[in-house]
Parts: structure tokens; sequence; C-alpha cells
């Protein structure tokens, strides 16, 4: 190992430690709306804090308007705005004894809640969000592997009416086991659960192209390669059966050492978008509003969550990739910036939400936030 070598591990390592002491508190509101000005905003558009969530991670719409919220810990809450003025007049935890709850999707009145372990329903009532939600719970599937490292699972439905779940693999790199690296699905029930696709390190979101059922999700490629591989990816699935290249490619077409000669089981598919390495792109959605400018229409807005094993950081935005009439991409671009700030991290996007009046909410877990992004012509 030469000199170079080295002075960028020493580097890393040290990008460890300081992010893992800096990403662990959350600011208080005053203090965001204070730092909200330091955002790079595009003319006409507006972003305000919309709730205090601790931890908030992804975020789902319930058919009354309250915006349920997962986290990474044990609670999953319930932001509520009972006259639809986007002023939340209350905020309800609604369990507090997950294993992981990161994810969040409403189906036909019930509010499902992935777990590390399992996903579970529960029946949610229009009037009244106070009862014991753990007395209600009913869960569909517990074969989920159970393991920490990347166990924050992320779960949307299709217009197919399945349940979709992402499940990262537990290492940096590695062979995976059973379910591990892939996303799967299942009926509402839990029954028929298959694997949908598979050689995925570590999706944390997924949408479904307006108007069609092809899914689309993000990953996060392989760690500890250096600075600027590999990139980070959004793929696209239209069918059953496709095969993403983790571990046999690292992200991208960039393989890691120790994989580099082994062969993949079938054809691999590569990503649609490559983002710049360590981003972490996670939450995105593709807006189908009407507030926003019309050169929106169909744009996956992408919440990068930041980088922690670089030497210089990067990420903590939102970006924004255009794709023309044909469902092919036109660009890749930021669309807002500014929660890294002279190398300052101040914030970190996490997961996107179109609201009925066409603002997106985007929440923040280093802050403990949810913002509303609004336009004004």
């Amino acid at each position: 190992m030469n000199m170079k070598d080295i002075g960028f591990l020493f580097k890393m390592a040290m990008a460890m430690i300081l992010g893992i002491a800096s990403f662990t508190a959350y600011a208080d509101a005053e203090t965001v709306k204070a730092n909200l000005s330091r955002l790079n905003v595009p003319a006409g558009f507006t972003v305000d804090v919309y709730a205090e969530v601790p931890a908030a991670r992804q975020m789902t719409l319930g058919t009354t308007g309250t915006v349920f919220v997962g986290t990474r810990g044990k609670h999953v809450y319930a932001v509520v705005d009972k006259n639809k003025d986007y002023v939340v007049d209350k905020i309800i935890s609604l369990m507090a004894d997950l294993n992981g709850g990161n994810g969040v999707a409403m189906h036909e009145g019930f509010l499902y809640v992935a777990e590390q372990n399992r996903i579970a329903r529960y029946a949610v009532p229009d009037f009244d969000l106070n009862p014991s939600f753990k007395m209600v719970r009913e869960v569909v599937y517990d074969k989920l592997p159970n393991k920490r490292h990347h166990g924050w699972r992320y779960i949307i439905f299709g217009l197919d009416n399945k349940l979709y779940s992402t499940i990262g693999a537990p290492c940096n790199i590695c062979a995976p086991k059973g379910l591990e690296a892939s996303i799967i699905r299942m009926e509402p029930d839990g029954s028929q659960a298959e694997i949908y696709a598979s050689g995925i390190r570590n999706s944390v979101g997924m949408d479904f192209y307006p108007d069609t059922n092809t899914l689309y999700f993000t990953d996060n490629g392989v760690d500890m390669m250096g600075n600027d591989i590999p990139p980070g990816e959004l793929n696209a699935a239209p069918e059953k059966g496709m095969h993403f290249g983790f571990p046999f490619y690292a992200g991208g077409k960039a393989r890691q050492q120790k994989w580099k000669d082994k062969k993949p089981p079938q054809e691999v598919t590569f990503p649609i978008v490559e983002f710049q390495a360590h981003s972490a792109n996670l939450g995105f959605k593709f807006y189908t509003g009407k507030q926003f400018p019309v050169e929106f229409k169909g744009n996956a807005i992408i919440a990068q969550h930041g980088s922690w094993n670089r030497s210089e950081r990067v990420g903590y935005q939102l970006q924004r990739v255009v794709f023309d009439e044909n469902h092919q991409v036109k660009s890749n671009e930021v669309f807002i910036d500014g929660w890294l700030d002279n190398d300052e991290v101040w914030g970190r996007p996490t997961d996107v939400l179109q609201m009925p009046d066409g603002s997106l909410l985007v929440s923040d877990d280093y802050n403990g936030v949810i913002y509303r992004i609004s336009y004004d012509k």
C-alpha cells in the first residue's frame, strides 16, 4: 500500500468518525427555519418547515390527508392537518415498539409498516388516531431477514395491487443469501411472496412511473472503494426476474477487486442514471401534480442523503431527473441544494412525498423535520 492509499484511508476513517459524531443530534425547528436561507432554491419555489418529527424517514399519505412517517427506530408518527390548510395541528406517536419501522404505505384503509424483520398492517380509522395501534396489529409477513446492516425497509404498492419491499444486503459486499439484496413483492395479505428483482445492494427508494407499472428504484453502491467510485444508481425494472449486478458489480459498471472476475448468474441490467459516488440517493417521487411548472411533470425528485465515507462530503440535496415523452432520461440536475454549506452539514434529505395540492414534502432524519416545497407563480 502506497502513501497515497494510506492517506485516503486515513481521511476516510476520519470522515466516518466525524460523520457518526455529527449525524446523531437533531436541531430544534427554529434553528432549522433560520437555516432555510442557506438553501439554493429555484425562483418561484419556497421551502418551509412543515412538521417536527424525530428521525423522519419514509412518508405516506392517508385517505384524509394525514401523513404517516416511519423511522429507523421504534416509532411511527401521524402528522395531522385537520382543516387541510397545510399547517400541522398535531403530531401523534402511533406506536413505540418497532424493530426499525422505516417503511410505511397506505392501501385500502390499512397502514402498512415494514420493520427490519416483518411487515404488519393496521386498520386506520378516518375519524380517530388515538386507539392502541399495537392492539390492531396484523402481521402479514414475518420472513424478512432480521439483520441490522441495511435493515431499513422501504415499501410501496404498485398498480398491480401488490406490495413491494426492498431488502438490503447485510454487508458492504458479500454473496447474498435467500431474500437478501432484492426487491420482493406479495399480495396485500402477505401471501404469494416472491423475489421481483435481485442484485440490489441497498435500495431505500421506489416509485412507479406515472400511469404505468414500471418500477424505478435507487440503489447505493459499495463503500470503501475510493472517493469517486462506484456511482449511485437509479434503475428501472419493468418486469420480474431482472438482475442489477450486485455483488458482481459494485455500482454502475465498476467492479470490486474480489468480485471483478466472478460471473453473474444472468444478464445484468445497468442503471438508467449514475449519480455521484456516495451521494446516497434514497427516497424519491415522480411528480404528477399541477402546482409546479409544467416542465416538472414526470420528473423524478430524489433525496440525496449525503456521504459518510468520502474524504470530501457530497450530496445533501434534492436531485431532479427529467424524462422525455418516450420515458427516456433527458437530464439529471440539482433541484435544491445547500444542506451542505462550506463542508458543514446541517440537513439530510431522506424521502419525498407529493401532497394533494401538488406541493412536496421532504423528510430530514438529521434535523427531525419535514419540509414543504411549494411553488407560487
